[in-house]
């Protein structure tokens, strides 16, 4: 099978690594890539949001599998032509990828299809921002940039005018109540009709240790949660996922892909704080790493339609825990053009090391480029060591202005 992976960041390191490991894939490609990717898969350049250009790609290579990574080409409907075309796409359509591209949609869906998730009010203007916070007064408020924002559109804040700053900078927001209790990622992957859990994950948005400054594409995860609720997994197919693709299916915008649930546990019981779809950043590397099947049989039953008949997940012993590094600046204006030490050092510890913000300088130096960097990966025989392993690897690694969180998957020890 030929496998072409669309995207350039850590969550499409961690992908190709899993596909490269794959018995089943015999050629592995990836556009536009980064110098991570480049070692284990053939890069192609291409835009990455142009749907022609991908469908043109994927024909050339003869590729038997498309596995598009990132939110915007989903949202841009680069899975369209491809799928069109006649290959199979592990992807949602550009329609149905709007659950991610606007979160005034997904809380349509969700009550459409008895979902529980937040109240919630879409709002765009000063009357409404005011009206809508009001109603939430006394809680800390909470208010999502409604279209994509690369995981820094969400405010949470006991401050009324920082709120309301927020609101106006983003034009068209939901601003909903705040949900008390530990959060959760659960992948499922679905053709549109079946519905697969992955492994359940936990990761860390805020940019400092103790969940405190503003919010990132994600800081570090960990995996499994030994504290989560016994058949939570069921509960969520159950009352969410499934529940979902039904929904979806029912509009004539079915969702084949991987839908990213993002989960409060309150007082209250299960609550939706979101959906996503494609595989999350930086949980995917965690996930991946305990994930003992192949990869692609999962992904191209998915594109497929067969995924009722596909083998179910097979799952590691253990732990992983993910530690990502970001440059100086991140989540503001990163800076780049840091050179990178290290990797090889860490990954001797037994850890891996996904690249996501990295180029080649002109003398082939590898260099920052991006927000987050690197992720560092774990696996242990338990949570306490995954963490110690990964934290070594991240102590072995250099780049001026390096910072990390100290403290994930840390209180899963305790």
């Amino acid at each position: 099978m030929k496998v072409l992976v669309i995207g350039n960041g850590g969550r499409e390191h961690a992908l190709a690594r899993a596909l490269s490991t794959d018995p089943a894939v015999t050629g592995l490609f990836c556009a536009p890539g980064n110098p991570g990717i480049a070692e284990v898969a053939e890069l192609r350049p291409v835009d990455a949001l142009d749907p022609a250009a991908v469908r043109d790609l994927a024909m050339e290579l003869g590729a038997d599998l498309v596995v598009v990574g990132p939110e915007a080409p989903l949202v841009a409907g680069v899975a369209d032509p491809v799928r069109e075309a006649g290959i199979p796409v592990f992807g949602p359509s550009g329609a149905a990828a709007l659950l991610e591209g606007s979160k005034a949609f997904s809380k349509e869906v969700m009550a459409a299809a008895g979902i529980p998730t937040a109240k919630a009010y879409v709002c765009q203007t000063e009357d409404e921002y005011a009206k809508a916070l009001d109603e939430f007064a006394g809680f800390p408020y909470v208010v999502k940039d409604d279209a994509l924002a690369a995981g820094k559109g969400v405010v949470v804040t006991e401050d009324r005018e920082a709120a309301l700053a927020h609101a106006r900078s983003c034009g068209r927001v939901v601003i909903e109540e705040y949900l008390d209790g530990p959060e959760i990622s659960l992948f499922g992957i679905t053709d549109g009709r079946t519905v697969v859990p992955m492994m359940p994950s936990q990761d860390f948005k805020r940019i400092g240790d103790g969940d405190t400054g503003p919010n990132t594409g994600g800081m570090g995860s960990y995996c499994p949660l030994p504290w989560a609720p016994e058949g939570l997994t069921e509960e969520v197919v159950t009352t969410v996922l499934q529940p979902l693709v039904d929904e979806m299916a029912r509009r004539g915008t079915p969702f084949a892909g991987l839908v990213f649930a993002g989960l409060a546990l309150t007082a209250k019981g299960l609550r939706v704080v979101e959906f996503n779809a494609r595989f999350g950043d930086p949980e995917t590397q965690s996930v991946l790493a305990m994930l003992e099947s192949p990869l692609s049989e999962l992904l191209y039953a998915a594109a497929t339609g067969t995924l009722a008949d596909a083998p179910a997940p097979r799952w590691r012993d253990g732990a992983a825990v993910t530690v990502v590094m970001a440059a100086a600046g991140y989540p503001g204006t990163p800076r780049g053009g840091d050179a990178i030490s290290g990797i090889d050092a860490a990954e001797k510890l037994g850890t891996v090391v996904n690249q996501a913000g990295t180029k080649r300088d002109a003398e082939g130096t590898l260099v920052t480029s991006g927000g987050r960097v690197l992720a560092v990966t774990a696996v242990g025989a338990d949570i306490a060591a995954a963490r110690a392993k990964a934290y070594a690897g991240v102590a072995a690694i250099g780049f001026a202005g390096a910072q990390h969180r100290t403290d994930i998957a840390a209180e899963a020890t305790a």
